[in-house]
């Protein structure tokens, strides 16, 4: 018996060291400033923290015809929807936005309605959905018509929500078939609402001069004749 657990001791002493060894093998994490709660992560590439829109344009060209108010900016109906100049694939993003007061009293669609679309082709859809009832997969936080939000979060008309959402972009193989789908992640208000969904393909009102198979795209935001507002706008590139 005596033998039989020296030999155990020395089969895990064994396993052990193998372990330690694979451990010393792996980098260390790399280093950043995590910021606080207004400012962003040091590796962050900021679209917008106040002052212009200078990193996003008109998607049917030139300069957003959004109004800029200081620390946010906010649709201005009729102008179209903007993009970003530089386009994006795997990602977490960091934004946030208000609905208008003035819209209370319309309903469904019509109250509070803008999208951030992920690579310029799937919508995380934004709306008032504090007292305001619609199609569970049309409502704050939804995959636009792929995946309800598992819970409503949404606060009131005029206050400031907040989305973090991590986005993984679809993998394509050699032939251009999709080899695997792409996945969001989403957080209303710090709240998980989506948990690593599979995403079924583009959503309405997409960018449809993106190529079928790309891994990267612009991040717009849509124009739904409501005056949303958004402020603090920053990614982190996922590589």
């Amino acid at each position: 018996m005596e033998k039989k657990n020296k030999v155990n001791l020395l089969m895990l002493s064994l396993i052990l060291l193998a372990f330690t060894a694979q451990s010393q093998d792996l980098p260390q994490p790399r280093v950043l400033d995590p910021g606080d709660e207004w400012s962003a992560p040091s590796d962050a590439v900021i679209l917008f923290n106040g002052g212009n829109l200078d990193k996003f344009e008109s998607v049917t060209g030139g300069p957003a015809k959004w109004t800029g108010e200081g620390d946010h900016f906010t649709v201005n109906p009729g102008t179209g929807n903007i993009h970003t100049k530089d386009h994006f694939g795997d990602m977490q993003l960091h934004i946030e936005w208000r609905t208008p007061t003035e819209d209370i009293g319309k309903e469904g669609q019509k109250n509070g309605n803008s999208g951030i679309y992920l690579m310029g082709k799937y919508e995380v859809q934004i709306l008032n959905s504090f007292k305001n009832e619609t199609y569970p997969d049309g409502q704050a936080g939804a995959i636009y018509l792929q995946h309800p939000p598992m819970v409503n979060a949404s606060r009131a008309p005029g206050e400031w929500q907040v989305y973090d959402i991590v986005f993984k972009s679809p993998v394509y193989n050699s032939d251009g078939k999709e080899k695997e789908p792409g996945r969001v992640t989403v957080f209303h208000n710090g709240v998980l609402i989506q948990n690593n969904v599979e995403i079924k393909g583009p959503t309405t009102a997409y960018n449809k001069e993106l190529p079928e198979n790309a891994t990267k795209g612009p991040l717009m935001l849509q124009d739904h004749d409501n005056k949303i507002s958004f402020r603090n706008i920053w990614l982190r590139e996922l590589k």
